[in-house]
């Protein structure tokens, strides 16, 4: 067997095991084909600004433990906020990339917890990092809602 065919026939393992469908059926009318071509830009979006949203709450978090440690108490509020929200982003832009079933379900949760994220960094006045980290939050909210209309919420 050579080299070239083997790397083909685990290519094609690999996605068998995954769950990945390697090709489109062969009755997909052009209709569906453009509907599942929306769906999946609008799905990439997502999972980038959940990307995006990700790293500025975990960066942000860090910025307030180290005020918190220099006495701003405040911040503790918002550094629980921005980890959960890292979180939930972190899963959603993991589940919507590969077009996961719990993509709807996931950006809801997402929008929520990056509403709840960027409110409660929008009450400290004066600080750019929490000034950034709520325009990220408010940018993913708003690619998740976006996501769930067009895949069709339940």
């Amino acid at each position: 067997m050579n080299t070239r065919t083997g790397e083909m026939g685990l290519l094609a393992f690999m996605l068998a095991i995954s769950g990945v469908v390697a090709f489109a059926p062969p009755g997909l009318s052009q209709e569906k084909k453009g509907s599942h071509m929306a769906h999946e830009a609008a799905m990439l979006s997502c999972g980038k600004s959940c990307s995006d949203c990700q790293r500025s709450c975990d960066s942000c978090a860090t910025h307030c433990i180290h005020l918190a440690v220099e006495g701003q108490k405040e911040h503790m509020a918002t550094l629980m906020s921005c980890q959960d929200c890292a979180t939930f982003c972190a899963a959603a832009s993991q589940i919507v990339s590969r077009g996961g079933p719990q993509s709807v379900l996931i950006c809801e949760c997402c929008a929520k917890a990056c509403n709840e994220c960027g409110s409660a960094c929008e009450k400290i006045p004066g600080d750019t990092h929490m000034k950034a980290c709520a325009e990220e939050c408010r940018k993913c909210e708003k690619a998740c809602l976006a996501m769930v209309k067009q895949t069709g919420a339940r």
